[in-house]
């Protein structure tokens, strides 16, 4: 069974979505986090993230796998290493990539061949998994987001600082060639602005209470 979850940077659903894969016992997959591997690993020997061919060489060449729940890159766990400010600055255009999304969606679709998965990204529901059988977009304005990332403790930047990345993030992700941020017709979509974190996993776990129910699975 496949849930899968999209929604812009920074609206819980990485939260969400371990918290709904643990309820279930369900394999959580972070898709935002492989490209923020392969941005790290531009970072680290110097591409940009305009130079497409040096980056989609970098990507075929990254050995990306998932060892326990975390995230390795090339044998080396690079989980801790993967939501820096560093990293936040560059992963939208590394992920605007054509080629690179290609080569990251064969990881995520090998990786998760034949398990109970819940998915989150920004294309699970439209590219990644079209037919998943319970889909989710979540979504919060920029403020909202700015203000969770805020008090996370994680970045060094004000917290106008981060909304303005948001929404800088936010026109490249609705902008790209493929892989673009958008809500499928088949998606419940969610604004989580005014919700509690519990009443929004409470809002996805009923729903796959009730895909299992009708399916009998």
């Amino acid at each position: 069974m496949i849930v899968a979850i999209d929604g812009p940077a920074g609206v819980g659903k990485s939260t969400v979505a371990r918290f709904v894969a643990d309820r279930f016992g369900f394999f959580n997959l972070n898709s935002g986090n492989f490209y923020r591997a392969v941005a790290l690993k531009a970072l680290e020997e110097g591409v940009a993230p305009d130079e497409e061919k040096a980056l989609t060489a970098l990507a075929e060449g990254a050995d990306l796998d998932i060892r326990e729940g975390r995230l390795y890159m090339d044998g080396r766990d690079v989980e801790g290493e993967l939501h820096s400010d560093r990293v936040d600055a560059i992963v939208s255009p590394v992920s605007a990539c054509v080629p690179v999304r290609h080569i990251v969606n064969g990881h995520i679709r090998r990786i998760t061949s034949g398990m109970d998965v819940v998915a989150e990204g920004r294309d699970m529901t439209s590219v990644v998994f079209p037919r998943g059988e319970v889909k989710f977009f979540l979504d919060a304005s920029p403020a909202a987001r700015a203000r969770r990332r805020h008090r996370q403790g994680v970045s060094e930047l004000s917290l106008e600082e981060i909304k303005r990345g948001i929404e800088e993030r936010d026109r490249i992700d609705r902008n790209k060639k493929e892989g673009s941020l958008k809500i499928t017709e088949d998606a419940e979509y969610l604004d989580t602005s005014d919700l509690t974190l519990e009443e929004v996993c409470e809002r996805v776990s009923d729903k796959i209470k009730e895909y299992i129910a009708d399916s009998g699975e």
